[in-house]
């Protein structure tokens, strides 16, 4: 295991910047994913971690070295390309073994280590296959367990399942999972969706145009995104924003939502108005996640629950649940409710708000207030 630091790491094409001073710091064991939308500087910053870029300024350090200039086969790490990057004329053994064969390991050794990591990806019997004659999900495999017999400190991941069919998406990212738990190896993971980020991280890295926009826990991005880009990238479906305003409410606060009507929608701040007096009479973007908004059986009795009727536009059953889109102070947003929700497309019907779910955001900044 090995921890991992970006220290204000810039990356210039030209005079194009491309990596505008990103800061990260993984420790030992942990679960990094890069996340972001394309072109956002996530394989690149992948890229510069393993040597295969230069880094413009900054530094890069693994187990608290600096190895800006160690060349790549000298930092310890091992990469799972996004195109698996086989050898087409090998044999997946010999596939397995070549990187330690280059390092001129004796050949028992490499049999032992090839024998015990295609034991525990469960591909013994692909030994003598080559890349040609595998599916997507065992090539995936194969080149997984490349990386896995070399032992490194740091595995690097480049949006590893991007190729494979949504059913063994699902499949691979669990045994990625549960293949970190039994080794507890530092990842650094790329990916464009964020399913695969919230499900895979033990912390996460959101980028945007170069810039790193939050570096967090699931968690802590999901409930208390840092700002309005985070609240919609990360979730699905990504997080509702309603233009509103805060206003004085006796001797509390509430936030006000205007109608289609031209008729005003009140909600109490209770425990969410705290820091928000200074934002008496601004206007605001209120942040509430689908589930936030719900059917009244559905609702969470341990939140601050207000009842606001809206007209409900669509609804999508889902199986486990139903989504709704609904018209809230004439804005649509969408809810979660549970599967067998009494709710029908053109009617009234009364919704639950869990305003101790909301967040707020500056209309101006974007970022959370």
């Amino acid at each position: 295991m090995a921890s991992l630091q970006v220290n204000n790491v810039i990356k210039r094409f030209g005079d194009v910047e491309v990596l505008k001073g990103i800061d990260i710091d993984a420790q030992d064991g942990e679960f990094l994913v890069l996340v972001g939308p394309s072109g956002c500087g996530k394989s690149t910053l992948l890229n510069m971690i393993a040597g295969l870029d230069s880094i413009t300024d900054g530094e890069v350090l693994i187990d608290g070295k600096v190895v800006n200039a160690v060349h790549p086969k000298d930092r310890d790490i091992a990469m799972v390309f996004q195109s698996y990057a086989l050898y087409p004329n090998m044999t997946v053994e010999k596939n397995m073994a070549f990187g330690m064969e280059m390092r001129k390991i004796p050949k028992a050794e490499r049999d032992k280590a090839v024998m015990s990591v295609a034991k525990l990806l469960q591909i013994e019997e692909l030994l003598k296959r080559k890349p040609g004659q595998l599916s997507g999900g065992q090539r995936q495999r194969v080149a997984m367990g490349r990386a896995l017999v070399r032992d490194p400190k740091i595995f690097l991941f480049d949006e590893p399942l991007s190729n494979l069919d949504a059913k063994l998406r699902v499949e691979m990212r669990t045994e990625i999972k549960k293949l970190h738990r039994r080794l507890g190896t530092t990842i650094v993971y790329v990916t464009h969706d964020q399913i695969e980020a919230m499900t895979l991280a033990t912390r996460i890295a959101v980028m945007k145009d170069g810039i790193l926009q939050q570096f967090a826990t699931p968690q802590e991005i999901y409930d208390r995104p840092a700002n309005v880009f985070v609240a919609g990238f990360m979730g699905s479906p990504p997080m509702n924003l309603i233009p509103a305003k805060i206003a004085k409410n006796g001797d509390g606060l509430s936030v006000e939502i205007a109608t289609a009507d031209e008729r005003t929608l009140r909600l109490k701040l209770n425990g969410t108005g705290k820091g928000l007096s200074a934002h008496v009479g601004s206007d605001v973007l209120l942040g509430l996640r689908p589930e936030a908004i719900t059917d009244l059986e559905s609702s969470d009795s341990g939140g601050d629950i207000q009842e606001v009727e809206c007209s409900v536009e669509v609804t999508e059953p889902t199986g486990p649940d139903m989504l709704a889109v609904l018209l809230l102070g004439g804005i649509e947003v969408v809810s979660r409710m549970r599967s067998s929700a009494n709710v029908h497309m053109g009617e009234m019907t009364k919704f639950a708000v869990n305003m101790s779910k909301a967040v707020f955001f500056d209309t101006e900044t974007e970022e959370r207030i």
